[in-house]
Formats: structure tokens, C-alpha cells, sequence
């Protein structure tokens, strides 16, 4: 089966999960960002398509790239800066698989929580007010400090097994 991993990365949170779960697969599995993704990624048999969450949904490169994926297989992972137990990582999992092909269904979704670009900090603590959800707090501080701390070993071995979980269940036909 010709599987590849492409990701689209902002501060190489996503790019590091890619890698990990190319390592899972088959050796020789290539792992590319969006901007180098082969002419015959229609041929390839699975993909496995990771993107960063930009305000809830697969940043534009990846949502730009979904609709697209008439591959027989699509696996969604993705990093956010946010728990990714949360309703909000749910949420964004589930808008991305919305953008596949009709009628197509992910193969398998992974999230993990990732650092938080400083930039995007400074700019959401100067667009919003102390108080409000996304402002400035002692909070919110904890969070991104919580979340640079990602992905760690863990969410990695976390990817790789996602990848390989989801290959068994396409050989077995249960996607």
C-alpha cells in the first residue's frame, strides 16, 4: 500500500508529528509539507494529512488541500494549542474530516497539543482585552506554558501508534 504523510507546519509542532508517524510506517514513507507535496499524490493509496488549528479549524493550507483527497484512504492529525481532550480539539478534528471529498470519512484522526507561535500570543493579547478568554491572564499564561512543553515524547509515540492503528484497521477493512 503507497501511503505518504504530508503536513502543513507553522513553529514544526505538526512537522515533528509527521515525522514521528512516518516512522511508524512502512520504511521509505515519505513526510512533506504542503508546499512539496509530489504531482502524484492522487496515486498514492493513504494519505495522512496533518495540519496546525488556526481558530478552530485545519489552517488554509490544509483546508485548501482537503477537498482535494479523493485518495482511497485520508487519516487527519493535527496539533493545537489547546487540551486536546477538549470539546474545542474535537470540534476542529471534526471541520477538517467536513472538508474531505462527499461522502469520504477520515480513516483515522490524531491531535495532540502543541506550542503556541509567540507571535499569535502577542497579537491575541494585544487584540484582546484582560478578562476576556483569549486576554492576557495568569491562566492563560499557565496554558501556553503548558502547551510549549509539546509535542513530547509522549504525544510522539502517541502519533506513531495512532499511524500504525490505523493502517491495521485499513488492511483489515474495518475503514
Amino acid at each position: 500500500m503507497r501511503t505518504i504523510v504530508v503536513y502543513s507546519s507553522r513553529t514544526g509542532n505538526t512537522k515533528k508529528v509527521g515525522e514521528a508517524i512516518a516512522a511508524a510506517l512502512p520504511e521509505g514513507t515519505l513526510a512533506v509539507s504542503v508546499q512539496e507535496i509530489p504531482t502524484d499524490l492522487p496515486a498514492y493509496d493513504c494519505v495522512f494529512l496533518g495540519f496546525w488549528v488556526d481558530r478552530g479549524q485545519a489552517d488554509k493550507a490544509a483546508a485548501d488541500l482537503l477537498p482535494k483527497l479523493t485518495n482511497a484512504h485520508v487519516a487527519l492529525f493535527a496539533t493545537l494549542g489547546a487540551d486536546p481532550h477538549s470539546p474545542h480539539a474535537a470540534e476542529s478534528l471534526m471541520k477538517a474530516a467536513e472538508l474531505l471529498p462527499e461522502g469520504k470519512k477520515p480513516a483515522g484522526q490524531f491531535i495532540c497539543q502543541g506550542a503556541v507561535d509567540p507571535k499569535v500570543i502577542e497579537m491575541m493579547y494585544k487584540m484582546f482585552p484582560k478578562g476576556h478568554v483569549h486576554g492576557q491572564s495568569a491562566e492563560r499564561d499557565a496554558l501556553h506554558a503548558e502547551a510549549a512543553k509539546h509535542p513530547d515524547a509522549a504525544d510522539l509515540a502517541a502519533a506513531g501508534a495512532f499511524a500504525k492503528k490505523t493502517m491495521e484497521d485499513i488492511v483489515r477493512g474495518n475503514v
